[in-house]
C-alpha cells in the first residue's frame, strides 16, 4: 500500500530554491506562504508553523512550498484512508456507534452539545485557529446523521494526535452520551 504524507505531522526544511527565494523573492509567493518559508528552520512540524499560518488551513500553504520546490519535508506517512465503507469504522471500534441511539431520536439540544463539544475539544487540543476544516465541518454538519458523520473525522484527528490520542477515550465517552 502506497503511503500519503503527513504534512501536519511532518518537519520541513529549506530548499536551496527556498534559500534564494528568501533572497530574491521571484517566485511571487503570496505573505502567508512566504512567512512560513522564512519560519521553516528543519525543526518545525506543520502542526508548529499551523500557528503562524492566521487562522488559515496550514497543508495548503505547505504543498504550495513543495510544489515549487521551496521546501522538503522529512516525512513522518502514514497509510492513506480505507475505502469510504472501512473508513465509516472508527479504530476504536464501531461497537461505540453501532450502540448509539436512533439519530431521530436526538434532539436539537443534544445535537449542540454533540456540536459544542467536538470544537471545543479540537480547540483544546490542536489550539485556537488550527484545524479550521474540521471545526467548519462539525459547524455545518446538519442534524444528527450530520454530526455522526463529522464524528469520524473528529475522531481521525484525535487519533492522530499524540495529546488526542491519550485522552480519546475519556473524551470519546462523554462525547457518545449526546451522539
Amino acid at each position: 500500500m502506497s503511503e500519503v504524507l503527513d504534512l501536519f505531522s511532518a518537519s520541513f526544511a529549506k530548499t536551496e530554491v527556498g534559500q534564494r527565494e528568501i533572497q530574491t523573492r521571484s517566485l511571487g509567493l503570496a505573505p502567508l506562504v512566504r512567512r512560513l518559508l522564512v519560519l521553516v528552520d528543519g525543526q518545525k512540524t506543520g502542526k508548529d508553523l499551523a500557528v503562524f499560518a492566521g487562522g488559515t488551513e496550514v497543508e495548503p500553504l505547505l504543498q504550495e512550498l513543495i510544489d515549487k520546490g521551496c521546501v522538503e519535508a522529512r516525512a513522518r506517512t502514514r497509510t492513506p484512508e480505507p475505502a469510504a465503507s472501512e473508513s465509516a469504522k472508527p479504530k476504536g471500534g464501531s461497537a461505540g456507534m453501532a450502540a448509539l441511539p436512533d439519530a431521530a431520536t436526538r434532539t436539537s439540544s443534544e445535537n449542540e452539545m454533540a456540536r459544542n463539544f467536538m470544537i471545543n475539544t479540537v480547540n483544546t487540543v490542536f489550539g485556537q485557529h488550527s484545524r479550521l476544516t474540521l471545526i467548519e465541518t462539525i459547524s455545518r454538519a446538519k442534524g444528527t446523521d450530520g454530526l455522526r458523520e463529522a464524528y469520524l473525522s473528529w475522531l481521525q484527528a484525535m487519533e492522530e494526535d499524540r495529546i488526542g490520542a491519550k485522552r480519546l477515550p475519556e473524551l470519546r465517552e462523554k462525547l457518545l452520551k449526546v451522539l
